[in-house]
């Protein structure tokens, strides 16, 4: 939730400031906003510019309909799609993605990813990990979670890591901190006003399961003035001493240090400023938006305007955000398989072009990774009663763009019915391993400790993508 009142006004350190603030601050479990910002710089690369940009293409996106079409196969295979040409010589993509085919040179596509946990959420497209390792210990952390611990500072004017994921990433909660704990969480803004997503039935019992707040809000209201706040977070911390000091755990200091953060955040504005797209240039909200007229046909799919969270990403980034993931549904496609992606597709077409462009044109492109993926492939052959795909983990595809990547490839291949990888499989944690890589974070010499004090690499396959880097 983004609920701003207030006047501005400018300080002589050059911020733009509000007035009067104050917190709701209700995270996933009941944490407030302080609980779920960043603790302090523990690799001592705080300053960096680099980001990724985590696109989770909800439900399993359908490889031989989007990237690896088979026109030679029987039609009950090779789909409705028409194959057309692309700025990659030799890559042949669905007629749905005429935006990416157009830029095709900056993208990476991988037609051979593998791995898949079959799993139905966003966790292992977050982490790399299937959700149940290191279960017993609270589950390993994902990504953004990790940057906050590796890199998040309360002196930061942004959250280290935002989850914009809804539909079942948010009711699964994709991007839970894991073993780090809460205080690693992502700041999670309610964009569900800005960007309609429908449950499924069985979600809706989901979420209700797990009780409410599950967005972290953020209002500024003419209640509290920024220095009565700091006030009271001086008296609190004052309170708190005797707390701290018999908190072998040192939660009570993280605390304090996510609490400076807060304040930091909500007084500079930069934050805040970065979710209203009512700031953005009205040509720049234009060109991430989608003509009129592509309605939501049927089920959960997007709304046409979901094309601007792209944008939204962006800002973000812009802001200091330092991983950003969201979401575009539905790729769950058991029935009506083409219909769906006659709609879903050229959301995701429009958004892609419109965030790569954007960013090039910005001289932001070689700072800011990319990817686009889903939990796991779909069914080559579409089956018969529902004119669906269903789930198949064995083969599934990846876009990559940006950080830096050697882009304008095709990696990996698939046998003729886009069921199985026959050459360079590449697994979900060789993607990780070259984002981290993108994002100069060194595999090999970096470990993160769980609650006992024990050390654990980030990944179990710490190499890149060779092709990439």
């Amino acid at each position: 939730m983004l609920d701003i009142h207030g006047p501005r006004f400018s300080h002589c350190d050059g911020l733009s400031r509000r007035a009067f603030l104050s917190a709701g601050a209700a995270g996933f479990c009941g944490l407030t906003l302080a609980d779920l910002l960043r603790a302090e710089s523990l690799g001592g690369i705080g300053s960096s510019t680099k980001a990724v940009i985590n696109i989770h293409l909800d439900g399993g996106p359908p490889q031989m309909d989007m990237i690896d079409l088979k026109p030679n196969a029987p039609r009950e295979i090779r789909g409705e799609f028409r194959p057309i040409d692309s700025k990659i010589p030799g890559l042949l993509i669905s007629e749905l993605l005429p935006k990416i085919a157009s830029i095709a040179d900056r993208f990476a596509f991988i037609r051979s990813l593998v791995g898949a946990a079959s799993q139905h959420d966003a966790f292992q497209c977050q982490s790399g990990f299937d959700r149940k390792s290191l279960d017993s210990i609270g589950g390993r952390p994902t990504m953004g979670a990790v940057l906050s611990k590796l890199e998040g500072s309360p002196a930061d004017p942004a959250p280290c890591f935002v989850d914009l994921m809804q539909g079942r990433p948010l009711v699964r909660n994709s991007a839970r901190p894991g073993f780090l704990g809460p205080a690693y969480g992502p700041f999670r803004p309610d964009i569900s006003k800005m960007f309609e997503r429908p449950l499924e039935d069985g979600m809706k019992g989901e979420l209700k399961a797990l009780g409410g707040d599950h967005a972290t809000s953020l209002a500024l209201n003419r209640s509290l003035s920024a220095e009565r706040m700091k006030t009271r977070v001086g008296l609190l911390q004052e309170l708190d001493s005797l707390k701290r000091s018999a908190d072998s755990g040192g939660q009570m200091d993280a605390l304090d240090r996510f609490t400076r953060q807060a304040v930091g955040i909500l007084t500079s504005g930069k934050f805040a400023d970065a979710l209203d797209l009512e700031k953005e240039d009205p040509a720049v909200v234009e060109r991430y938006s989608l003509p009129e007229g592509n309605n939501r046909p049927l089920g959960t799919n997007e709304g046409a305007g979901s094309t601007r969270k792209f944008l939204l990403a962006r800002r973000l980034v812009e802001a200091g955000v330092r991983c950003v993931s969201l979401s575009i549904s539905d790729f769950d496609t058991h029935s009506s398989n083409y219909p769906r992606m006659r709609h879903t597709l050229p959301i995701v077409d429009h958004g892609l072009h419109a965030l790569i462009t954007d960013l090039e044109e910005r001289g932001m492109l070689d700072d800011v990774a990319i990817v686009a993926w889903g939990e796991f492939g779909r069914t080559p052959k579409v089956n018969s009663k529902n004119g669906g795909r269903d789930h198949w983990p064995k083969v599934g595809m990846a876009m990559l763009a940006g950080g830096g990547m050697k882009t304008g490839q095709i990696i990996g291949a698939t046998d003729r019915y886009a069921g199985e990888a026959i050459t360079r499989p590449v697994h979900y944690q060789e993607v990780f391993a070259t984002l981290y890589h993108c994002l100069g974070i060194d595999l090999a010499a970096t470990t993160i400790a769980d609650s006992s004090g024990r050390p654990h690499y980030l990944l179990d396959r710490t190499e890149p993508i060779s092709e990439l880097v």
